[in-house]
């Protein structure tokens, strides 16, 4: 009994002396801006969103994907159908098997797929990225509480280690991360990407763009959703007036 409450007091006490360690590791909290769609009459910048599809597509893709979005889901955010086609042509898909030969083979994308993964299976995921596996990007943005402001932070939050930081190996330092290291090399550097409206691709904007990308493909029903739900206040309000004029001429006629 007594070494079983010896060992446990010092578990205690090495637990105590641990606080202050994760306590200096604790990630800041995500910057806070001011997003077009946040709010109740909220909606999407298509300039953005479209400025946004293009960071993922020549940056991100190269190891995220996004299984629940479809070709034609580009349509909504302002690519024509001919656009949109376009996009999944370049994507090459399995088929068959052929009527002729009896084998698979593959054909250009259609607009009813969607986006594939960049990798076979997990397993080469993992092996491709140290061990690590990329998360879908789907619903990253409804992943984490405040997770537009998150998404944002994390991609500007990359620098250097401070020098008493001790830094594990293939890890990289990011003061908006739990534990201040995260797996994913700095995905965004200055002018990686070339925007077709002439917009500068500064980290900041590129970072912006994607994130809000990333909050549509979580969420693309929010502008409906939205238009819902003011024409319910709407009726709400039209019908709470009626009545009352209702509820007067019905007392009016008692009294």
């Amino acid at each position: 009994m007594r070494g079983l409450l010896a060992v446990l007091g010092v578990a205690f006490a090495l637990s105590l002396a641990a606080v202050p360690v994760f306590a200096a590791e604790e990630a800041e909290e995500p910057l806070e801006r001011d997003w077009p769609h946040i709010g109740l009459f909220g909606t999407y910048d298509r300039a953005a969103l479209q400025r946004g599809y293009r960071v993922y597509k020549d940056v991100c893709s190269a190891c995220h994907s996004l299984k629940y979005i479809s070709f034609r889901n580009l349509i909504e955010i302002g690519f024509t159908e001919a656009e949109a086609k376009a996009v999944a042509s370049e994507f090459s898909f399995e088929a068959g098997p052929s009527e002729e030969t009896g084998e698979m083979f593959d054909r250009a994308g259609l607009l009813s797929d969607t986006f594939p993964r960049p990798y076979a299976n997990d397993a080469e995921a993992r092996l491709s990225n140290n061990g690590a596996l990329p998360p879908d990007l789907s619903l990253m943005a409804k992943a984490r509480e405040d997770g537009t402001n998150y998404v944002f932070s994390l991609l500007v939050g990359y620098e250097e280690a401070p020098d008493d930081f001790d830094l594990t190996d293939g890890m990289n330092y990011n003061h908006y991360f739990a534990g201040l290291q995260i797996a994913m090399p700095q995905p965004l550097f200055e002018d990686m990407v070339e925007y077709r409206d002439g917009t500068p691709a500064t980290v900041e904007q590129m970072a912006a763009d994607v994130t809000q990308f990333l909050a549509w493909t979580a969420e693309p029903s929010l502008e409906p959703r939205h238009r819902m739900g003011f024409q319910v206040m709407v009726f709400l309000i039209l019908l709470t007036i009626l009545l009352y004029f209702v509820k007067r001429k019905v007392w009016a006629d008692v009294h």
